[in-house]
């Protein structure tokens, strides 16, 4: 179960990998970032992607009333939607939200290169660290 720092390790260990980060979209704060920033500041890159992020997982529009839990379901953990892929002419940004045992509002954010990166591997090795990751 690998912690902060050893889970922004191996994502950067991803092919095409430029710089990555575990984000709170409440607070729109890095609690660790590896590599480049897209705009050479790792907070605010933060910031706003926590904005993308906490849209994703507050608005309705992304969780259709027949995803939702039922009547005496119980309700999904985390939120409803299980990460973000934005496309850019030079990149890709996934954001993987991270489902813990406490109301979290976590997730972490790759910025893959377009031309060197695998989409789908980042994607898979991110829902593999998201459900290991080790949040103290």
């Amino acid at each position: 179960m690998p912690g902060i720092d050893a889970c922004l390790h191996e994502i950067m260990t991803l092919p095409g990998a430029r710089g990555a980060a575990i984000v709170d979209w409440t607070s729109g704060l890095a609690l660790g970032t590896a590599g480049e920033s897209p705009n050479g500041d790792h907070e605010t890159t933060a910031a706003e992607t926590a904005e993308l992020a906490r849209a994703a997982a507050e608005y309705p529009a992304f969780a259709p009333a027949d995803e939702r839990a039922g009547p005496g379901a119980a309700e999904p953990k985390g939120p409803p939607v299980e990460d973000l892929i934005i496309t850019s002419r030079t990149g890709y940004h996934v954001l993987r939200f991270v489902e813990t045992t406490f109301d979290s509002s976590v997730f972490l954010h790759l910025w893959l290169d377009r031309d060197t990166g695998n989409l789908a591997l980042a994607r898979l090795r991110l829902q593999q660290l998201a459900e290991r990751l080790v949040l103290a």
